[in-house]
């Protein structure tokens, strides 16, 4: 009982303590009427109260998404059934599911009256804005009496897991020579030519064969490099995602690490259903996806999933000490990178093997201008280093298509003729 009086509302309360204080003022008075009167008002809140705590405990709900997995800008629905298992009627239910901001409002029904003998069916939109792996609810149900005298709030389900993937934009043609991870155009010539084999050389690691040491690349470097052209090359794509936190700019869906990660995404698609193998990794060498030329939507969705789920990284610099590619093609997608930055990038990479970059001009995202003229010195800096280094790079603003990125990045491929025996 005490259970049931805590859902007394403030007008039920009142009502409550004026029937109390009407009933001892009839004792005092020696009045009989005003005490029938006491008893009903005192009773109508009690009975009120004993009678939507019974209600309550009769509920049910289902909630179901539809679909569970759902683009940036796609619209989804929420579909939401309510019933009642007991014989006692229902009344006014108002039903709240919670929703995060990056999903849209959050809904509110009233259902004046609750059916027996079927579901009562709802629904509500859901639009997207931000990317992540969100949790929808949980559903909770308020239920008044018609004189709003007694509420009670329950919990009718949890949550509920919806996957907001990033948005892909659909990209057209291939830099040069099509032969990204073909077994044969897009493999390494290591012996093309007269004279000394075109060697490459990687550095030294603990456990490598001392009779691999290519005396002539320790030299120039000044530490133990070993040869690698016995190893057959991995035909593929490997697409560099920089994601660190203090390499981008802006907050929410306009920030620059949300376009580099719809763009990584895009491209990883576009070179999978393309028939080539791709390998998508951080600005470290951690690889997140790995998936083949061929097969169906898995593996794309595979791709997807892990996007969705990436959290900026804390690391300041990019540390990689290998070839982040392991002597594959490499495209990166790149932040705000400093000197050392672009030189750890490009100090392992192999000669003859492309790389291309899309280089944010991120302070462009905080400021909303996107000209060329407005680019920031470090921008310029970091284009002219990558460019010094072998490298094709395309700068992109915030206001760059993603289609005009890629179009001016396979021209910039065709340009430069980085790789030997031609493919990307």
């Amino acid at each position: 009982m005490l259970r049931a009086l805590s859902g007394l509302t403030t007008r039920g309360r009142c009502l409550l303590a004026a029937g109390v204080a009407a009933a001892v003022c009839s004792f005092v008075l020696n009045e009989r009427d005003l005490l029938r009167v006491a008893i009903f008002v005192v009773a109508l809140p009690l009975l009120v109260a004993f009678f939507i705590s019974a209600t309550r405990l009769k509920l049910g709900a289902a909630r179901a998404l539809r679909p569970d997995r759902v683009s940036v800008g796609a619209p989804g629905e929420v579909q939401l059934e309510l019933w009642r298992n007991g014989r006692l009627p229902a009344g006014e239910v108002l039903l709240e599911d919670g929703v995060p901001y990056a999903l849209g409002t959050r809904p509110r029904f009233v259902v004046e009256r609750l059916p027996h003998d079927r579901r009562v069916a709802l629904r509500y939109p859901l639009q997207p804005v931000l990317r992540g792996i969100q949790q929808v609810g949980p559903l909770r149900a308020t239920i008044t009496d018609p004189f709003g005298l007694c509420e009670f709030e329950r919990e009718l389900i949890g949550h509920s897991r919806l996957v907001v993937v990033p948005k892909v934009v659909g990209l057209w043609g291939l830099p040069s020579g099509a032969g990204i991870g073909a077994g044969d155009d897009g493999s390494i010539r290591l012996h093309a030519g007269q004279g000394e084999a075109d060697v490459i050389v990687r550095q030294y690691r603990q456990g490598d064969d001392l009779r691999k040491v290519h005396w002539r690349s320790t030299a120039r470097r000044d530490e133990i490099m070993v040869r690698v052209e016995e190893k057959p090359w991995r035909g593929g794509t490997t697409v560099l995602l920089d994601h660190r936190a203090a390499a981008h700019h802006g907050t929410g869906p306009a920030a620059s690490l949300e376009w580099a990660v719809s763009f990584a995404a895009s491209v990883s698609l576009h070179l999978r259903r393309s028939g080539h193998r791709v390998r998508l990794i951080t600005e470290h060498g951690q690889t997140l996806a790995d998936t083949p030329g061929e097969g169906g939507e898995h593996y794309d969705n595979v791709v997807l999933d892990v996007l969705a789920a990436l959290q900026p990284a804390h690391q300041r610099d990019i540390t990689l000490g290998h070839d982040p590619a392991e002597g594959q093609e490499l495209i990166a997608v790149l932040g705000t990178v400093s000197n050392e930055s672009v030189h750890e990038l490009s100090r392992y990479r192999p000669r003859g093997i492309r790389s291309l970059a899309v280089l944010l001009d991120t302070p462009g995202w905080s400021s909303g201008v996107n000209r060329p003229e407005n680019r920031a010195a470090a921008t310029e800096e970091s284009v002219a280093l990558l460019r010094a280094a072998g490298w094709g790079v395309v700068v992109a603003g915030p206001g760059s298509p993603m289609q005009q990125v890629w179009a001016e990045l396979c021209q910039t491929a065709t340009r430069r003729g980085t790789l030997i025996g031609g493919g990307l």
